[in-house]
């Protein structure tokens, strides 16, 4: 192939790409198939698989410029291929997020619920009412689980679906468990929140301890110059000084 035409095959190809429907999936974190990604999610998303096209434009024509050649062919190949597999398994940004919310929110919520099955609510009426007391990821989670209980869909269905759930797993075990067992599940909510509380005190403490390491390291180079400074070289200073002296 001619370089010069080179960068018009290139071109081509991205035009290609950009023909080729972006594969789509549910978040990992939602519950049941009606649930849909969240709008935002979806926007970065869509941003994501619409840039990767000219992102792989440019790292082709970069390999291609800096090789040249036949080299530069082949260079501009494996680079294009690259930024291609790897902005397509980038996760977006809205999905961490979302994840990282689930997890901070997900104590309080089972706190809340608890609260709310002990003061004599349903579960479906409580599920609504965390929900939207709430707010966020959570709240919408447990609007979701509500949903397809007021459509009659087997709580113990609903309830090992939850347990699927990466976030919301250990409500949906606990819940399910009390289901199926006939326990109470407003005290299986009660001793999962107790241990959600417990689990993210002791986060806490590790987070901290892990701090307390990494700002080890830093303070004592700060601190190693003036140990030198004021205690290794007057001592090695003494020490030459009374050799002079005594020489």
């Amino acid at each position: 192939m001619s370089p010069a035409l080179v960068p018009v095959a290139v071109l081509a190809a991205a035009a290609v790409l950009l023909l080729v429907p972006g594969r789509s999936s549910a978040p990992e974190n939602s519950i049941g198939p009606a649930a849909g990604e969240p709008p935002v999610a979806a926007v970065e998303r869509s941003l994501l698989l619409r840039l990767r096209p000219p992102l792989v434009v440019v790292a082709s024509l970069g390999g291609w410029a800096l090789t040249g050649g036949t080299w530069g062919l082949a260079a501009a190949v494996v680079s294009g291929t690259t930024v291609w597999v790897v902005l397509g398994r980038a996760e977006d940004p809205a999905a961490v997020r979302r994840r990282e919310q689930l997890l901070e929110d997900l104590p309080v919520g089972v706190d809340l619920l608890a609260a709310c099955l002990h003061a004599g609510g349903s579960a479906e009426g409580s599920l609504l009412v965390v929900g939207d007391a709430l707010g966020g990821p959570v709240g919408e989670e447990l609007a979701r689980i509500h949903h397809r209980l007021d459509m009659g869909v087997d709580p113990v269905q609903v309830w090992r679906g939850v347990a699927e759930h990466p976030q919301l797993g250990p409500l949906g075990r606990a819940v399910g468990r009390a289901h199926e067992s006939g326990a109470s599940v407003s005290r299986a909510v009660e001793q999962l929140a107790a241990e959600l509380r417990e689990r993210a005190a002791a986060e806490v403490e590790t987070r901290a301890r892990a701090i307390e390491v990494r700002t080890a390291a830093p303070l004592g180079l700060c601190l190693l110059p003036a140990f030198v400074v004021l205690g290794v070289v007057p001592l090695v200073a003494g020490v030459f000084g009374s050799m002079r002296l005594f020489g």
